[in-house]
């Protein structure tokens, strides 16, 4: 269970939440609660997506229950930095999309004194550490896992099996390309696409 950090005003240091999980877990869903609270609070929010991401909306982060936040595209992790300044609070979607830059300014943006709120796959659909995910979980003072429902088995799903023949790292996609596995399930369907 997340719990807010409790706010000590003689430290200036801000911190790294990070949530993760396979597709279809509610990675987003979550990442928008947490910035939809903030920002009732009153608290000057900003948040990011890689500019790759157009599958719902060009300018909106947008969860797979269609709950949405408005959202500036960027094409790389520096510009993150540079649009930040004199927020509380830094939202960032689909983190393992972008370059390894962003562990850095996701640290630089917390010894500021400002939140960052992370969400990306953990995994990519080859069942390996995404991207730079494990670098921002290794630095981030809270890690949040969470999990979809495994679509064949009915248990806790942490694998976003891939439904096509596509071998490319980086594929956007729905359910249409992707589905939510168990770690038994996946196994097994890995196991059969090598038969092919």
């Amino acid at each position: 269970m997340f719990l807010e950090n409790t706010v000590n005003h003689k430290e200036q240091f801000g911190w790294i939440e990070v949530i993760c999980g396979s597709m279809f877990s509610g990675k987003t869903e979550e990442l928008i609660r947490r910035l939809k609270r903030a920002q009732f609070a009153k608290q000057k929010i900003e948040i990011f997506k890689p500019a790759i991401d157009t599958r719902y909306h060009d300018e909106l982060v947008v969860s797979h229950d269609a709950n949405e936040i408005r959202s500036t595209p960027v094409p790389a992790a520096a510009n993150i930095a540079i649009l930040a300044q004199g927020c509380d609070v830094i939202g960032i979607d689909e983190a393992q999309f972008f370059d390894d830059e962003i562990v850095t300014v996701c640290n630089d943006l917390a010894n500021q004194g400002i939140r960052v709120i992370v969400a990306g796959l953990d995994m990519d659909f080859k069942g390996n550490p995404f991207g730079p995910m494990p670098a921002l979980m290794a630095t981030a003072e809270y890690v949040t896992k969470v999990h979809a429902v495994c679509t064949r088995t009915g248990n806790l799903a942490n694998y976003s099996f891939r439904k096509t023949d596509n071998d490319k790292l980086v594929m956007l996609g729905e359910t249409e390309e992707y589905e939510p596995l168990s770690r038994a399930a996946y196994y097994n369907a890995m196991k059969k696409n090598q038969g092919k």
